[in-house]
């Protein structure tokens, strides 16, 4: 059984269709001008756009210089940092050895072992090219370098302070 509300709701719905349905009768009975359809009409539009002036090639851009991941200052930035990164290897497994603590977090949980140590810092080489290698892919070159240029100064910064506290 319906209620008051629901009569009251198909009725305006019902006006809001013949609303609709009477606009789109209106909207198809427009008529067409003739004299849009006449070849005479429409020739002097395309006429003026047929006057087509040559135009002369622009030059090019420069091509983006493609620079390789493996140049010179790369290869020296890897090698140093791979050079430290032993070095702290070194001198952490001797401070350890000799009664000493880590004080870097990250390599605490290593520091267990020799072999721990050594996954520790050869990840931490390897981890660092694959971060420049990311950079120099989406072209942040000046970024590539600066990752490696900062573990040369952490790795130095350690064994620092490792050899001034053994």
């Amino acid at each position: 059984m319906r209620t008051h509300w629901d009569k009251a709701i198909l009725n305006h719905k019902a006006v809001l269709l013949l609303m609709l349905l009477g606009l789109c009768r209106t909207a198809l009975t427009q008529e067409i001008s003739a004299a849009l359809l006449r070849p005479e009409v429409v020739q002097p539009a395309l006429a003026h756009s047929m006057l087509v002036r040559p135009v002369q090639p622009a030059p090019l851009p420069e091509a983006p210089r493609h620079e390789r991941f493996w140049d010179r200052e790369n290869s020296v930035l890897f090698a140093t940092s791979a050079a430290f990164s032993a070095a702290d290897f070194v001198v952490t497994r001797d401070n350890l050895r000799g009664g000493g603590r880590e004080l870097n977090p990250v390599t605490r949980v290593f520091s267990g072992s020799t072999a721990g140590l050594a996954v520790n810092f050869a990840g931490e080489t390897a981890g660092v090219i694959g971060l420049s290698y990311m950079f120099h892919k989406t072209g942040h070159h000046k970024l590539e370098r600066y990752v490696s240029m900062l573990n040369i100064g952490s790795s130095a910064g350690a064994v620092t302070f490792d050899l001034a506290h053994r």
